[in-house]
């Protein structure tokens, strides 16, 4: 050691004490870079081997963490909002089927997920039903491709005439044999039989009750009623457009609607300057915070004067003060 300093204190220029330091310091750097390979050689011998037992619990950790993300994938798999074709997600069945009368759980075998099975029998609930095949389309979040899986296993008790070609030939055959009988045999039909259903004439949509739209084609006592509610709602019709917003119209209901129910009388007015918070929420198109803060705006602002002045309420969209412009009145 005292060889090592004095060649230091030679070589550098040093004091002993400078030296002994610089000594101190190389041997202590040595002896880091030393230590891993002294941890490698060392260390592996110094720990145990596994156990048979130690062995088989880390494979039951492991097969509970595999377990635990494959349900974690199966839950985002039922999120509404992600519809996966039912060849990928699970083994579908095809069978037919009326979408009319079966439930959630048919739904699901013929691999629907659970929130658009559950939105399907909810929508008949409400009144809702499929009168045609591409009426399922109009289910949200209803994919094209698994409607074209399931399109030749529908079959529709309320389907159309027109869907059936061959009933027209029966019909046609029936009225021959019915022609080859002789003239003595047939019964001339009774004017009441023959004229017992009336033609439909439209109607002024904003004076109809409900047992003038029970006459078309589709509407039931239910939808009826909601459609007189929706209008009370609004203060009248004041475009055959606005039929689209009530829920559960499907198409034929929709068409039957806008053939026969014509506008005609005037809107009931919204008197948007003396109007309470509460007449103001009874509109369909406000809601109550809407209605709340136009009554508050209105009092520190002074009265509105045109449309264009509720443009200064920022909750007020542009698209809600066009529906709401034919029923304002200042």
């Amino acid at each position: 050691m005292k060889n090592v300093v004095a060649l230091l204190r030679d070589y550098f220029g040093m004091s002993q004490r400078e030296a002994r330091g610089l000594f101190v310091l190389l041997l202590f750097t040595g002896l880091l870079l030393l230590l891993p390979v002294v941890y490698r050689l060392w260390v592996p011998d110094q720990i145990p081997d596994t156990s048979e037992a130690d062995r088989r619990q880390l494979d039951s950790l492991v097969a509970l963490l595999e377990a635990d993300k494959t349900g974690s994938e199966d839950r985002y798999e039922n999120r509404p909002g992600r519809f996966e074709p039912a060849s990928v997600s699970r083994k579908a069945e095809r069978f037919a089927f009326d979408p009319n009368a079966i439930d959630a759980g048919s739904w699901q075998r013929l691999g629907a997920p659970r929130w658009l099975a559950e939105r399907i029998v909810r929508y008949r609930s409400k009144g809702g039903r499929f009168r045609k095949r591409e009426d399922l389309l109009k289910i949200y979040d209803f994919s094209p491709d698994f409607y074209a899986e399931l399109k030749p296993y529908i079959q529709l008790t309320t389907e159309s005439r027109t869907d059936r070609p061959y009933e027209h030939r029966e019909r046609y055959a029936a009225k021959e044999a019915l022609d080859d009988r002789p003239f003595t045999a047939r019964k001339p039909a009774s004017v009441s039989n023959r004229f017992s259903k009336p033609v439909l004439q439209p109607f002024d949509i904003n004076t109809a009750d409900t047992t003038d739209l029970k006459k078309l084609r589709g509407i039931g006592s239910k939808l009826a009623g909601r459609i007189i509610k929706f209008r009370e709602g609004l203060g009248g019709f004041v475009s055959a457009d606005q039929y689209t917003e009530v829920f559960g119209l499907d198409s034929l209901a929709l068409e039957e609607l806008t053939k026969y129910g014509r506008v005609q009388s005037p809107v009931k007015k919204l008197a948007i300057n003396t109007a309470t918070a509460e007449e103001l929420d009874r509109h369909v198109y406000l809601s109550k915070r809407q209605a709340e803060i136009i009554v508050n705006y209105r009092t520190q602002h002074g009265p509105f004067t045109s449309p264009e002045s509720l443009r200064n309420i920022r909750i007020l969209d542009a698209r809600t003060i066009e529906r709401l412009k034919p029923y304002l009145e200042f």
